[in-house]
């Protein structure tokens, strides 16, 4: 679990896949299909819930929830994440909000506890992947302090990714 000033993050509990599910629905229409609700409504509450109940309790890598501190509400997720694309040692650190709360900081505030996370794991360096038509995360990622590395993954349907990167 980490704390921010505002921000706890925690591990996943069954109970969160209705809300995982809302992150699901409110996913920009340029999103790939397989990360967004398919015309058969999947992945429902029960096939999240099977999710998370098979996420591994200690992994060192994984993504946790973003709940505010003062309500308990959990407004997101943030996390490192393998990337079969990086080295075993490099992860990704990963970030996704609730529509309702973004603009507060909250993205950057649970990145940096990561990304703090992160260095004192010992790990050399995170990556990023990001569309380049998400400027929200650009900023966010620029605040932490990832560089663009000229990696470019080309897609014209669903918008370029750009590989971004910052040693720790």
């Amino acid at each position: 679990m980490l704390e921010t000033d505002r921000l706890s993050l925690r591990p996943w509990r069954v109970s969160d896949a209705a809300f995982h599910r809302r992150l699901w629905l409110e996913r920009d229409p340029r999103v790939p299909p397989h990360r967004r609700i398919d015309a058969n409504g999947r992945p429902t509450v029960a096939e999240l819930e099977d999710r998370i109940r098979a996420l591994p309790e200690d992994a060192p890598l994984r993504l946790l929830v973003v709940e505010l501190s003062a309500t308990g509400e959990p407004i997101g997720y943030c996390g490192l994440i393998e990337n079969a694309a990086l080295p075993p040692d490099e992860p990704e650190i990963a970030y996704e909000l609730l529509r309702g709360h973004w603009g507060a900081g909250y993205a950057t505030e649970a990145a940096s506890a990561v990304v703090e996370l992160a260095r004192a794991s010992g790990y050399p360096r995170l990556w990023a992947t990001v569309r380049a038509w998400n400027t929200s995360s650009l900023r966010v990622l620029a605040k932490l302090g990832f560089a663009e590395t000229g990696r470019v993954e080309a897609d014209p349907v669903h918008g370029d990714s750009l590989c971004m990167m910052r040693n720790l």
